[in-house]
């Protein structure tokens, strides 16, 4: 993919093909109960003990809506500039899994909570709109599990009725990085708003993938694959990549692409079919009869409005205007709430670039390397604008605070003492570094004649020898300030 302008396709034998994708984003809703009943949603519970008889489907058992999960979806729903419905149905969704012992899934077909809307993303080539077509509630089904003994399926019915949130996105998306793009927009807007904490590890944000590809210059759209449940930003981008690589090949050989939902199979790195693709009408959607329409009153949006976070595309734009930020730093600053909290504790208190650039570069390698985040930075953002503010003040060089920074990463000392101890204060008395400045260019007379000649590049030398004697401590820029004096007296 180019820097500076789009250019991701599909080589063909006959030509350049455009990929096509939509995704089915579900996001479990941060709620301490489920959709319908009240039991607990805590992750990693022993298997069938948060299950109520509503989650079991125990025959006379009546849903009940839970409010909190409907306000977390209208704050999502403003989180995406989406149109809030104030009148929405829930429906039964039919099918048969062994994990779903309804038989059904209650969700939103024609009438759902939030209509369309929109997610900004900063693409290398601009900033990209990726339309969303609508946002609806449904809950989740079971998890079998097969893996316990050889010759039976296990059900967990713990996941049964949380509350989910699936955002369906227009067909806007045009690659495997801006899939990536979009599921981190996506995510961040959700953790900003508290509505979906985006753990993918634990199932609580995944997507099924829809993949077609078209000759580049058609306006029809090709024939779709559902590649269903992907976890990870990873495998969506692999498996993207080989679904659009296989459909390319197909249409090559003159044969007809079927419309199905297929799996990715992460070990092979190869999507292969898992049933013919089902139409709205093969799940015989209708209203379900035991929950009324969901009507909710303007003054509840309007609340809601009312006390909505700043989202991230709102801070970048105060990062870049109050923090002088390039657009760059401020996407990353923002991606996560947690470090754009971390970065402007740093700068309302020390330099607001230095502050970025620490952040960026010495902290963000410690972290990945330590497999820590922000959150559990062992640098304090005290710590660490008080080691800017001395950078800053000229009491310690760069050299030196990167083996502060380092001392700080393995004891979590501030770094006042740390200079205290180690005895790390930086040289920057000028008569002190003018002594050494004269005794280094008496020391070396050949050297400062040919400097003289014009050989100005033996600066670096003079400075070099200043620093040896000093220890490596003294004060650059005002050794370069004696220096220009000296050498030219």
């Amino acid at each position: 993919m180019s820097k500076n302008k789009f250019d991701y396709f599909v080589q063909g034998k006959n030509g350049k093909y455009e990929v096509i994708i939509g995704l089915e984003v579900h996001a479990q809703i941060l709620s301490n109960s489920k959709l319908f009943s009240g039991s607990a949603t805590k992750f990693g519970a022993h298997p069938n003990t948060q299950v109520s008889l509503i989650d079991s489907a125990f025959p006379g058992m009546l849903p009940v809506i839970n409010e909190i999960c409907v306000k977390q979806a209208i704050k999502t729903g403003l989180g995406l500039s989406a149109k809030i419905n104030t009148y929405s149905v829930f429906d039964r969704k039919n099918y048969f899994y062994a994990d779903l012992p309804q038989g059904y899934q209650i969700s939103q077909y024609k009438n759902p909570i939030v209509g369309e809307g929109k997610v900004l993303l900063d693409m290398p080539y601009g900033t990209k709109e990726i339309g969303i077509e609508r946002l609806h509630l449904e809950q989740d089904a079971g998890k079998s599990i097969h893996d316990i003994n050889p010759t039976n399926t296990y059900v967990d019915l713990n996941r049964s009725g949380i509350a989910l949130m699936e955002i369906v996105s227009k067909p806007d998306l045009r690659s495997p990085d801006e899939v990536n793009a979009y599921i981190k927009k996506l995510r961040s807007i959700m953790r900003y708003l508290g509505t979906c904490d985006g753990n993918m590890q634990e199932g609580s944000l995944r997507a099924d993938v829809n993949v077609s590809v078209r000759k580049i210059g058609d306006k029809n759209l090709g024939t779709r694959c559902e590649i269903k449940n992907v976890n990870s930003i990873k495998f969506m981008q692999m498996a993207i990549e080989y679904e659009s690589k296989r459909q390319v090949e197909i249409i090559e050989s003159k044969k007809k692409i079927d419309q199905e939902t297929r799996l990715f199979d992460t070990k092979k790195n190869e999507t292969r079919s898992m049933r013919s693709k089902e139409d709205a009408h093969d799940y015989r959607y209708f209203p379900d009869p035991d929950l009324l329409p969901l009507k909710i009153e303007k003054k509840t949006i309007d609340e809601i409005t009312k006390n909505l976070p700043e989202l991230p595309d709102e801070k970048k734009e105060r990062f870049i205007k109050n923090y002088g930020l390039t657009s760059y730093e401020a996407n990353v600053l923002v991606s996560e709430k947690e470090i754009s909290e971390y970065y402007e504790d740093v700068a309302k208190k020390s330099d607001k670039k230095l502050a970025s650039t620490w952040i960026m570069g010495d902290l963000f390698a410690t972290l990945n390397n330590k497999g820590l985040n922000i959150t559990e930075s062992p640098v304090s953002s005290n710590n660490l604008s008080e080691m800017i503010n001395f950078i800053k003040s000229g009491e310690i060089s760069g050299r030196m605070a990167k083996e502060i920074f380092e001392i700080m990463v393995k004891t979590g000392e501030n770094p006042k003492q740390i200079i205290e101890s180690k005895g790390l204060k930086q040289q920057s008395d000028p008569k002190e570094l003018e002594k050494i400045v004269r005794n280094v260019l008496k020391n070396n007379p050949e050297e400062v004649k040919k400097y003289k000649s014009g050989k100005e590049k033996l600066f670096g030398f003079f400075v070099g020898q200043v620093m040896k004697l000093s220890g490596g401590k003294a004060n650059p820029q005002l050794v370069n300030d004696i220096l220009k004096k000296l050498i030219k007296g």
